[in-house]
């Protein structure tokens, strides 16, 4: 029987998609790799032993076009959001779906974000914490950014490898430690260049509690006033404060006090939802993070409730 819990955080790999990655030579780095094989059936039968009512799924890749094949990142982008669309016809109340964006330049991406949002009738966007490369408030961002904050579409922030991954991620998984620090750069980097400023109603949702973001969070406010770059926005800890709390932070790996206490310093309980990372995240890692979840002291059952389930109907409302 369908459960309460809405999962904002898990990925679905469409097959064909997998397939065209591997004939260009795609292989997760360090090792990293889903947990199981993700089919409609499996994550159905995942979704009733967890409590699960409905899961926002996504793959969060930020495709882009090369010399040879200019545009592979729009190709792929489409054959993800048109398969995320068939799902949701299967499945309405059990599955919604974060539309992926092409990394081939602003046109491409806002014209797959039309077409995602507007024909497909998906349920939000995916942005990686960099895009090929560009961080929020790098100006080859900034149509996408200003016409999501314009419709106020929920935007799923999931963390990739940063540039320089080669040299700092030491040949491990990157979830370990370099995604929640891609997390903090790209935010960050938002503050600083003025995103929150010219954008307010951006809704960003960022994975695993915002990585490590919340433990920031005051260091950031306050180096707005030790000196910034020539070139920042005039922000000040107000404006960080500010910020922070209205951003949306999900559980997925981070349902422990560990980042739960930091992540209630910055924002309250209203803004947090719960997430899995199924199948990138075994199924017994998802287990004890729930378990952490559930027993944290820091909620009331009402504040718990509105975790798992009630903060994610006032974005994804169709789910009521």
């Amino acid at each position: 029987m369908p459960g309460q819990r809405i999962d904002v955080h898990t990925h679905a790999m469409p097959e064909q998609a997998m397939a065209t990655l591997a004939t260009r030579g795609f292989r997760p780095r360090g090792g990293y790799k889903m947990s199981v094989q993700w089919t409609p059936e499996a994550a159905l039968a995942y979704m009733d032993r967890r409590d699960i009512a409905a899961q926002i799924v996504s793959m969060p890749m930020a495709f882009a076009g090369s010399p040879d094949d200019p545009e592979f990142g729009t190709r792929m982008s489409r054959m993800i959001n048109e398969w995320n669309a068939e799902l949701i016809g299967k499945h309405p109340d059990r599955f919604g779906a974060f539309a992926n964006l092409p990394a081939d330049g602003p046109d491409q991406a806002l014209a797959e974000l039309s077409y995602a949002l507007d024909e497909l009738r998906l349920d939000g966007v995916v942005l990686t914490s960099n895009m090929a490369g560009h961080y929020f408030g790098d100006p080859a961002l900034e149509p996408v950014l200003a016409e999501l904050a314009r419709r106020q579409v929920p935007v799923f922030v999931h963390p990739t490898d940063c540039p320089y991954i080669d040299v700092l991620g030491f040949g491990r998984p990157s979830s370990i430690v370099e995604f929640p620090f891609d997390t903090a750069r790209t935010i960050t980097n938002a503050l600083y260049t003025g995103v929150f400023q010219r954008h307010p109603g951006l809704r960003l949702i960022l994975a695993h509690c915002g990585g490590a973001l919340p433990t920031l969070g005051w260091r950031i406010g306050e180096h707005t006033v030790m000196g910034r770059g020539p070139d920042d926005a005039d922000i000040d800890p107000s404006h960080v404060a500010q910020v922070l709390r209205g951003l949306y932070y999900e559980t997925a790996l981070a349902g422990s006090r560990n980042s739960l206490l930091p992540t209630l310093e910055v924002t309250t309980p209203d803004h947090i939802l719960f997430g899995t990372d199924w199948p990138a995240a075994p199924e017994p890692t998802v287990v004890r993070n729930i378990d952490n979840l559930t027993s944290f002291d820091g909620f009331t059952a009402q504040q718990l409730r509105a975790v798992e389930r009630d903060n994610a109907l006032k974005l994804f409302p169709r789910f009521a």
